[in-house]
Formats: C-alpha cells, sequence, structure tokens
C-alpha cells in the first residue's frame, strides 16, 4: 500500500508526489524503462526516513531526482514549500546550501587531488565564504567529525575507508544543510567502522536538527537509523510507518521478504528464516 494524504505530515520539510522517472531503453527504438511509478513520500524537518528495497528498486533514482541529477517525467518534489522538481542550474547551486548527498563509496566521491581542507573549502568558498572564514569552518566540520586538525593538510588516500566516509559527511555539512540524502552511505565499509559512522550521523542529527533521506537495502541499518521507513519495489512505495512497525512486524509481502532475507547472528533464527523464505516461495 502506498502512503496517503492522510498518513503525510502536515509540515514536511521534503515532500514527494506521483514523481515518475524513466530512462531510455536500449537501441533507437526501445521503449523508456519506468523506474519510478508514482512515488509519493514525505521528511519532516529533523527526521530520517529510511528508504529500504533492493538492488534495482529505484531507491537510489529518488534520492538522484530530489538532487536534480535525474530528469522527472511528471509528478512534483517539493523542499521547503517551493517546488524544485523543475529547478534550473541556477537555482540548484543557490538550493545545495540546504539540501546535500553522502554518496555511498568514500574511495571515489572525494577528489584524490585535493587536500582535505581544500576539499572542505571548496562549497564554502563557492557560496561567498571568505578565505578566512572558510579555513575556521574547516577546522570546526574536521573538530565535528572526529578528525584531527592536520587533517586538512592531507590527501583522501591518507585515511582509511571509514575516515574518508567522515570527510564526505563534513564536506555535506559544509554549508549547513536542512536535508542530507545519504545514499548507501555505509554499504562500502567493516561492520566496525560501518557502526561508528551511523553513530557519528545521529550525533550530528541531534546536534543540528538536520534531516535525512537514508537510502539502503539494510532493514537491521535502517531500523537503527530511522524514525520511519518506506519501502520501494519496482519503483513503487508499497508500505511507510514507523521504523520499529515496520522492520518488526511488516504489512506488505515484500517487506517480509526482506526482513526475512536480512542476516542474523542466530544461527537458529537464521535456519527458521530461510525456512520461512523457502515455503514463502513455494
Amino acid at each position: 500500500m502506498t502512503v496517503t494524504e492522510a498518513d503525510a505530515p502536515a509540515e514536511a520539510l521534503l515532500r514527494v508526489r506521483d514523481l515518475r522517472v524513466s530512462f531510455p531503453g536500449k537501441g533507437r527504438r526501445a521503449p523508456r524503462t519506468e523506474v519510478l511509478k508514482g512515488v509519493r513520500l514525505d521528511i519532516r524537518p529533523g527526521e530520517t526516513l529510511g528508504l529500504v528495497g533492493e538492488s534495482g528498486s529505484g531507491k537510489t533514482t529518488l534520492g538522484r531526482a530530489v538532487l536534480g541529477l535525474v530528469p522527472v517525467d511528471s509528478g512534483t518534489i517539493t523542499f521547503a514549500g517551493e517546488r524544485i522538481d523543475q529547478a534550473g542550474r541556477a537555482r540548484r547551486r543557490e538550493l545545495s546550501r540546504d539540501l546535500q548527498v553522502v554518496f555511498q563509496d568514500p574511495y571515489t566521491s572525494l577528489n584524490p587531488s585535493l587536500t582535505v581542507g581544500d576539499t572542505l573549502a571548496e562549497p564554502l568558498l563557492g557560496h561567498g565564504v571568505s578565505a578566512r572564514e572558510a579555513r575556521a569552518r574547516v577546522g570546526d566540520l574536521l573538530d565535528r567529525v572526529h578528525l584531527p586538525a592536520d587533517a586538512a593538510a592531507r590527501l583522501p588516500r591518507e585515511f582509511s575507508g571509514g575516515q574518508r566516509q567522515r570527510v564526505a559527511i563534513a564536506r555535506a555539512l559544509a554549508l549547513r544543510p536542512r536535508l542530507v540524502i545519504c545514499d548507501e552511505p555505509v554499504s562500502a565499509l567493516d561492520l566496525t567502522t560501518r557502526r561508528t559512522v551511523l553513530d557519528l550521523l545521529l550525533e550530528i542529527q541531534e546536534e543540528t536538527g538536520v534531516a535525512y533521506l537514508f537510502v539502503t537495502h539494510d532493514l537491521s541499518v535502517v531500523r537503527f537509523m530511522s524514525h520511519r521507513v518506506a519501502v520501494i519495489h519496482h519503483g513503487e512505495i508499497v508500505e511507510t510507518g514507523d521504523a520499529a512497525a515496520v522492520t518488526t512486524e511488516p504489512r506488505h509481502d515484500y517487506t517480509r521478504a526482506l526482513l526475512l532475507a536480512a542476516p542474523v547472528a542466530d544461527v537458529a533464527e537464521q535456519r527458521r528464516r530461510r525456512a520461512a523464505r523457502a515455503s514463502a516461495g513455494r
């Protein structure tokens, strides 16, 4: 079931309505492939909405549509009361103050030829902050993500994967945004580092009130991070609700399948889930 107007929060920071996105097919005469099929969702100020689905479900495309990185066929995207789905390049540049992203791979999301200090200063200088203030803000950002001040003079290759992702988070926070789209931000990290980065994101949210659209395929991560969860399947939102309810007592068959597929440490429970998946597949 999709979210209804009655389910929508009255004071949404981000509101997506009936969003449709398609991509060209392979070959000149191939029909277009519809990736998002009338998606509707809302995010309140200071809230984390977990967007969960398997690979190819459309979750990353939705995040990219909000960022203006893919064209929208129809529907609306409203941010802070302003419709932005048709915003031009200049307006998108202005919107980057309030709307930022943390990508999946910390190894490719940073310019290898720029020092960390230059990476963090770049968006500040681009929005008219003085060089002196930018240097001071860089120090504050490094402190916020628990990296030493001398990290500013080092290149990304001198850091571990988790440290690079902290740099990417610091860059996303540089302009003090109201919403950050986190696109599988911990999937490329080992388990220990993953928990550190997730704790950092929660800490930053508590300190700043930033909202997150947290895109992931992992129900355990979305349960840990989110206030509410939206489940996407074949380009449609099939279930939405409180994170604890959706990730423990899901109503939709697809969400139940995702829950059964999630790995658990308990061997007996994992065996039970495999049996349940096999039974559901008959």
